[in-house]
This record gives C-alpha cells, sequence and structure tokens, in this order.
C-alpha cells in the first residue's frame, strides 16, 4: 500500500473515531443564522456533512484527474508504439538498401575480377604465343648454326681424311 493512501486512511479512521466519540455534542442542537434567518439546527451534524460532501467531490475529482492521466498515458504509449513501428521500418529499409548496395557492390567487383581474369588470360596467351615464336625463331637459328657446323665438320674431315 502507498505511504499517501495509508496517511488518508489514518486521517479518515481519526475523523472518524473523533465522530463516535462526540455524536452527541455532533447532534446537539444551535442556533444558526442563514443571512435572512436563523434555524435551529446541529452544527456538528452540518459540518460533518460538508466534510463528507467535500471529500466526496474530491474523490470525484481525484477520479477524473486519475482517468484523465491513464488516457493521456494511453494515447502516448499508442504514438510512442507508432514510433518505434515507424523506426523499425525504417531500419528494416535501410537494411534492405545497404543489402542491394552491398549485393551491387559485389557483384561489380566480381565482374571486375573476371575482366582481370580475362585480360591476364589473354596476357599470358600472348606472351606464350610470343614465347613460342621466339623460342621457334632460335629453334631455326640453332638449327641452321648446328647444319653449318656439321657442313664444315664434313668438309673439313673430308679434305683431312687420311685416306685421301
Amino acid at each position: 500500500m502507498k505511504l499517501r493512501t495509508l496517511m488518508l486512511l489514518l486521517v479518515l479512521l481519526a475523523i472518524t473515531l473523533f465522530v463516535a466519540l462526540n455524536w452527541p455534542v455532533i447532534l446537539a442542537p444551535t442556533t444558526l443564522s442563514l443571512l435572512v434567518t436563523t434555524v435551529e439546527a446541529p452544527l456538528g451534524l452540518i459540518m460533518l456533512g460538508m466534510l463528507i460532501l467535500l471529500t466526496g467531490v474530491f474523490m470525484v475529482f481525484a477520479g477524473f484527474h486519475q482517468t484523465s492521466i491513464l488516457l493521456e498515458a494511453r494515447q502516448q504509449a499508442k504514438e510512442l508504439q507508432a514510433q518505434r513501428k515507424l523506426a523499425d521500418q525504417a531500419e528494416a529499409s535501410r537494411i534492405t538498401e545497404l543489402h542491394q548496395l552491398l549485393t551491387a557492390t559485389l557483384q561489380k567487383l566480381d565482374q571486375q575480377a573476371q575482366e582481370n581474369r580475362l585480360a591476364t588470360h589473354a596476357r599470358i596467351d600472348a606472351l606464350e604465343q610470343s614465347l613460342r615464336a621466339a623460342l621457334s625463331q632460335e629453334t631455326t637459328t640453332l638449327s641452321a648454326y648446328i647444319g653449318e657446323l656439321e657442313d664444315r665438320l664434313e668438309r673439313g674431315a673430308v679434305g683431312n681424311h687420311p685416306l685421301r
């Protein structure tokens, strides 16, 4: 139980105890002035009625106040939920956009890698053909030199042969 509620109950209990202990005095008639006339009535009972009436008005006011606060809190909770939903949707949208951007970038990088691979293969093929051509040319040149040396050896061997 909250401290305020406990204090209110204690005050009401004290008032009830006071009224119970002084009930004969509260019911004692007194002469009361009502501006235009005078009336014989129990002043304590009238004051007790005013206290009860004032307490009832206060309770109704407190109830209306509490209800308005609860309605306002409920409205704010709804607005907060709507804002949270919008934020979640915006976040999901940003994540989707980021995913699409990353996918496009990765595809572009993959395409560039493929192009670089093809260019490298083409360059290697060109170098291989150039190497084969150079090797073929060197082989031809070497064969020519070997053929020339064989010719010289044959001519030199035939001219220097002891039987001839």
